[in-house]
């Protein structure tokens, strides 16, 4: 079972509603598909998506480490892979989704050669997965009302709500997307993403306002730098509601230091970010020191995304699921044995 090919796709996907948070906006997701193929005609599937996040991994870059990739990685054993991973991971260290794209295809390529099903290889634990809706940091009243009533209609009851860190501006959003959830749905919930767009000033004049106006948050998402770990620890101790870290952590080394500081209630896990090795370590790790576990993805078609569902299914281990970048392309309603059926994914365990 030996790699004979890497193919690769560029994808561009015009979104439903413009994709706008602290870090950036966009209309457009835009993808590097990874097809790795064996010589016996077996093949495994990744996503290389593109993020805000990591601003270095452009399409032209992403290609580049595929080229580069696709050289390294011929005619090596595909039951070799996770010593490629690594290779790679030290590599292009600067380039973790890229990486995680071509982990995810090497994986696949290895299960289906060894005939197991990814679904059952994390543990077959869950069959059904309800998803939040994110609702991105828009200042345009027609627009929040457009998405929101859509995620309504499709029966979401999860709603993430990008703020910006502008708590003039940040406040407005919160009371209507309050308002429009209370009138035209019940029994909702709400979580917020900071996407690092705060202060530690900032963070706690925003949370006094929330409490002052009784709102209920599930949890607050990466409010602060990635970096300011002095501020985190302050707000954690002050918060009400729980700290979910998402940027702050790509890896099990970055998890074991913000365990360590004790700067968070949780963290947010992404096939995307972190690839199938590291975030199984991370469950492992954030389970033993009982942190909230949330799986999140970036803006990905079904193939990067059905990764973080069969992960998050099958493991059964997390509290949280933001997978919802499907619903902000045209999709379908049928992705090899997962259905959608808004706000659900089911797999098909026949």
């Amino acid at each position: 079972m030996i790699i004979k090919n890497l193919i690769m796709k560029t994808i561009i996907k015009p979104l439903k509603v413009l994709f706008s948070t602290s870090l950036g906006s966009k209309k457009e997701m835009k993808s590097v598909l990874v097809k790795i193929t064996l010589d016996n005609g077996i093949y495994g599937l990744g996503e290389c998506p593109t993020s805000f996040v990591s601003r270095l991994e452009t399409i032209e870059t992403i290609k580049e480490i595929l080229t580069y990739t696709k050289k390294h990685i011929k005619s090596k054993s595909i039951n070799d892979f996770e010593e490629i991973v690594h290779f790679l991971r030290t590599r292009f260290f600067m380039y973790p989704m890229t990486v995680s794209g071509v982990e995810v295809a090497l994986f696949r390529a290895y299960l289906n050669a060894n005939g197991i099903d990814e679904h059952i290889y994390w543990g077959a634990n869950l069959k059904i997965l309800e998803t939040d809706i994110t609702i991105p940091f828009l200042t345009d009243l027609n627009s929040i009302n457009s998405w929101l009533n859509y995620a309504i209609k499709k029966g979401f009851k999860i709603f993430k709500l990008k703020l910006s860190g502008d708590v003039k501006q940040d406040i407005p959003l919160l009371s209507r997307v309050y308002e429009i959830l209370n009138d035209f749905t019940s029994g909702y919930k709400i979580r917020i993403d900071g996407n690092q767009g705060f202060t530690e000033k900032t963070f706690l004049r925003l949370h006094d306002i929330i409490e002052k106006k009784g709102y209920s948050i599930e949890f607050f998402e990466q409010p602060l730098k990635k970096n300011d770990f002095l501020g985190m620890k302050i707000i954690k101790k002050y918060s009400h509601f729980p700290i979910i870290l998402d940027e702050t952590v790509f890896n099990s080394h970055e998890l074991n230091h913000v365990i360590s500081e004790n700067i968070c209630d949780g963290v947010n896990i992404k096939v995307a970010k972190s690839g199938i090795l590291e975030s199984k370590r991370m469950i492992e790790i954030a389970k033993r020191y009982n942190l909230k576990l949330m799986i999140g993805c970036m803006t990905e078609t079904m193939i990067g995304l059905s990764a973080g569902i069969y992960l998050a299914c099958g493991t059964g281990q997390f509290d949280f699921v933001d997978l919802d970048s499907i619903y902000y392309i045209a999709h379908k309603r049928n992705y090899g044995n997962i259905n959608l059926v808004p706000p659900f994914f089911f797999i098909n365990m026949s």
